[in-house]
């Protein structure tokens, strides 16, 4: 499918939920939930950006009721809320964690947005997902997944993969 911007070099912020206010450099951008209560800033390349990838596992279908969820790692320590860490609600839990550690969810007080996750097995690291990100051009450049997870619950009607994207059973 063709990206909605012509050039993939410029940054592109269309009009995706309420804020007004995101911004993205060569270094660093924006994710902001719907309502823009809550905004983070993050890496756009290593070492703070750990990892760009797609997960096909039963969690990550019903916390993002999809079929899938398109998600980065970020090392905490280059990690920064902007605005609204007071208005984060968490819950977490490990009953369907595969590896059986808990992992806990942040989502906006004010309209549900799901801005990230983090588990104990990856202690110092936050999964954000790809959809708050408020440059959408980050979506198909920096920030396009190289990984797919748990690709033995992948939908049978998404019949391909991530072009170039390394494939894993499970999580690796």
């Amino acid at each position: 499918m063709a990206s909605t911007t012509a050039d993939k070099s410029k940054p592109y912020f269309p009009l995706a939920g309420v804020a007004t206010d995101g911004w993205s450099n060569d270094d660093e951008a924006t994710a902001t939930c719907f309502c823009g209560a809550v905004q983070l800033a993050f890496p756009t390349s290593g070492p703070g950006l750990v990892d760009t990838f797609l997960c096909h596992c039963t969690d990550c279908r019903k916390i993002t009721a999809s079929m899938f969820a398109s998600n980065f790692t970020v090392d905490d320590a280059y990690l920064k809320h902007l605005r609204g860490r007071e208005n984060l609600s968490s819950w977490g839990q490990s009953t369907t964690i595969k590896r059986g550690t808990k992992m806990t969810n942040y989502f906006c007080k004010t309209c549900g947005t799901l801005m990230y996750r983090v588990g104990e097995h990856f202690p110092g690291k936050s999964i954000l997902r790809i959809g708050t990100v408020d440059d959408f051009t980050l979506h198909e450049t920096k920030l396009k997944p190289q990984t797919e997870h748990f690709v033995e619950n992948r939908i049978g009607w998404v019949t391909s993969s991530v072009e170039g994207a390394d494939q894993f059973i499970g999580f690796p």
